[in-house]
C-alpha cells in the first residue's frame, strides 16, 4: 500500500532558520506520520507539506498537487495528522473525502482524531468533525473581526501598509508617526493645489523633478508597500494626487474600513459605503494644517463636477490608450467634448498620448457596428456566429448544478438529524448533545433552503434573458443604420476600445474595438 502523506501548518514559526526551513511543528507532524506508515507497514510515495496556508485555503500549492496525484491513482492512502490539517472546510470533506476519494479507491485516515474511510461507522463523526471545523473557521472569523472592529472605533491604525507621508511607531502599537521625507511632499502638493495648479500639472511637476511616487518612495526605503498591478508605476498619476487632497488621515483623523471582506472564506474584498467607515478625529499628528485642508477642500468642491443621471459621458470607462493602457478622460473644447491619453502630461517621458473627439469614435463605432451587421446578415450565418449573451448557457448550467449540490446537502443534514434522533434513543449521545446539534443541523438546513430558493430565482431569470436571446438575428437588427449611439448601447455591445494617434502621413488613427459578443 503506497501513503501519501499530508502536513499542513497555519501560523508563522518563530523557531524557523530561514524562509525556506519548515517549522518545528511541520516536522513533527512528518515524524509522527512516517512512524505511523512505517509501523502498518506501507509504502511512503510523497511527504505534502504546506507551511503558513490556513485550513480553509484551497489554493494550497501542496494540497492542490496532492488532490492531483490522487486523482491520478498515485497512492493509495491519504494521511493526515487530523482531519482539519487537511480541510477545515465540511464542504471539501463531502467533496473528497466522502466523495472522490473513495471513487478514486483512496482510502483518508487522520491519527489523532481516528478518522477512517474504511471504517463505515465513523463517518457521521467525520461529518461532525467537518460542521465543528467549518464552525471554527466562522467563529475565529467572527471573534477576529470584532477585534479588528474594536480596534478601529478606538482609532488604532491595522491597516498592513502607513499611508503615504506616515510611518508605523515602533514603540506604540497601532499609532502613526510622520515620515518628514514625504510629508514634505504632502505639504507641498496640498500648496500647489490651494494656489490654483490642477491635479495633472501637479503630478507632472513631481515627475520632472524625479520624486518617486508612494509606492516606488517605500519600495526605495525598504518599507512595505503594495506592488502596483499598472504600467510605468514609478510616477505620480492624476488619481493618486486626487486620493490624497481628500483624505482626512492628513489631518490627523484615522479613517479606516473602506472594503470589507465579502467572505470568510475568500480574501476579496468589496468598497463599503462611506457611512461605515471608521472615522476617529486626532489619533495621530496631522501634517496639513485645518485652514488649509478647508481651503482645499472648498476649491475640490468648487471644481466638482455635479452628476446627475444620464451625465456619464458615452465612452467612459470603455476608451483606452492603445500605448499605456489607462482610461481616457473626457474633456470639453469649444462645446465639443474629446477623449485623451490620461497619463499623457504626467511627465516628459510619459506616454505619447492618444486623443480623439468622442464624434469620431462614435462614428467609427457605427460604422463599423453596421459592416459587421451587414456582413453576417448576408452571409445567412448570424445564428451561429453572433452570440450576445454568451456566457448565459453555461452559467444555467452551472446554476442548475448548485441547485442540485444545495439540494444533495440539504438532504444530508435530513439525514444526520434523523440518525442524530436514532442515536439519542439509544443512548448512544446524551440528550444534551442531540438539542445541541440537531439545533446546529436545523439552522445548517434553514440556510440552504434559503440559497435555494435566491438560486432558482437567478435560474429563471436567467431562463428569461435565454429565452429573449434566441431571435438573435432580430436582436442584432435593431442596432443596423444608426446614426447615433447611448450609452445603453454602449454597454451592451462594447467591452472596451483601444485609441491610437493620428499618423501624420496618412491621417489614419488606429481603433480597436473589442465586443462583447
Amino acid at each position: 500500500m503506497k501513503v501519501a502523506i499530508y502536513c499542513r501548518l497555519s501560523e508563522e514559526d518563530r523557531n524557523k532558520q530561514s524562509d525556506t526551513d519548515d517549522s518545528n511543528s511541520i516536522q513533527n507532524q512528518k515524524s509522527m506520520l512516517i512512524q505511523y506508515s512505517i509501523n502498518q507497514g506501507w509504502e511512503i510515495y510523497n511527504i505534502y507539506s504546506d507551511d503558513d496556508y490556513a485550513g480553509a485555503d484551497r489554493n494550497r500549492p501542496e494540497f492542490c498537487k496532492l488532490l492531483q496525484d490522487a486523482e491520478e491513482r498515485k497512492f493509495d492512502i491519504v494521511l493526515c495528522k487530523t482531519q482539519s490539517r487537511f480541510t477545515r472546510e465540511l464542504e471539501m470533506v463531502e467533496k473528497y473525502i466522502h466523495g472522490l476519494f473513495p471513487i478514486w479507491g483512496i482510502r483518508f485516515i487522520s491519527i489523532v482524531d481516528n478518522a477512517d474511510t474504511d471504517n463505515k461507522g465513523n463517518k457521521k463523526s467525520r461529518q461532525i468533525n467537518g460542521l465543528v471545523n467549518e464552525w471554527y473557521l466562522e467563529d475565529m472569523s467572527e471573534n477576529i473581526k470584532s477585534v479588528l472592529v474594536d480596534r478601529r472605533k478606538n482609532g488604532h491604525h491595522i491597516g498592513a501598509f502607513a499611508l503615504y507621508g506616515y510611518q508605523k511607531d515602533p514603540e506604540i502599537k497601532g499609532h502613526l508617526i510622520i515620515d518628514e521625507e514625504a510629508a514634505k511632499i504632502v505639504r507641498e502638493v496640498f500648496s500647489l493645489f490651494a494656489q490654483g495648479y490642477g491635479k495633472t500639472a501637479i503630478a507632472r511637476m513631481l515627475n520632472d523633478r524625479g520624486i518617486p511616487n508612494p509606492t516606488e518612495y517605500k519600495r526605495q526605503k525598504g518599507l512595505r508597500y503594495q506592488q502596483a498591478k499598472t504600467k510605468n508605476s514609478t510616477l505620480w498619476r492624476y488619481y493618486a494626487i486626487a486620493d490624497m487632497l481628500e483624505n482626512e488621515m492628513y489631518i490627523g483623523n484615522m479613517v479606516q474600513g473602506k472594503y470589507g471582506s465579502i467572505s470568510y472564506k475568500t480574501k476579496q474584498n468589496k468598497p463599503r459605503p462611506k457611512e461605515q467607515w471608521y472615522r476617529v478625529a486626532g489619533t495621530h499628528e496631522p501634517i496639513i494644517d485645518q485652514d488649509l485642508w478647508n481651503q482645499v477642500q472648498a476649491l475640490l468642491k468648487q471644481k466638482a463636477k455635479p452628476f446627475t443621471v444620464g451625465t456619464i459621458g458615452l465612452f467612459a470607462r470603455k476608451a483606452r490608450c492603445m500605448y499605456c493602457g489607462y482610461t481616457m478622460r473626457s474633456s470639453k473644447n469649444r462645446g465639443k467634448y474629446y477623449l485623451k491619453c490620461s497619463t499623457r502630461h504626467d511627465s516628459v517621458d510619459s506616454c505619447i498620448g492618444s486623443f480623439i473627439s468622442v464624434s469620431l469614435l462614435e462614428q467609427a463605432v457605427i460604422r463599423e457596428l453596421n459592416r459587421l451587421s451587414e456582413a453576417y446578415l448576408n452571409k445567412g450565418e448570424l445564428e451561429d456566429k453572433v452570440v450576445l449573451n454568451h456566457d448565459l448557457s453555461s452559467k444555467r448550467i452551472r446554476l442548475g448544478t448548485d441547485i442540485e449540490r444545495m439540494k444533495q446537502k440539504q438532504e444530508e443534514y435530513v439525514r444526520g438529524l434523523r440518525e442524530l434522533y436514532i442515536d439519542k434513543v439509544k443512548g448512544i449521545i446524551s440528550e444534551k448533545d442531540y438539542v445541541e446539534l440537531s439545533k446546529d443541523f436545523s439552522m445548517e438546513r434553514d440556510k440552504l433552503e434559503l440559497m435555494i430558493e435566491d438560486t432558482e430565482k437567478e435560474l429563471s431569470e436567467v431562463e428569461r434573458k435565454l429565452q429573449q436571446g434566441i431571435n438573435k438575428r432580430a436582436l442584432i437588427e435593431q442596432y443596423m443604420n444608426l446614426e447615433h449611439l447611448d450609452r445603453p448601447t454602449v454597454e451592451k455591445l462594447i467591452d472596451y476600445i483601444l485609441v491610437g494617434k493620428r499618423n501624420p502621413e496618412t491621417k489614419e488613427r488606429p481603433i480597436e474595438i473589442h465586443w462583447n459578443f
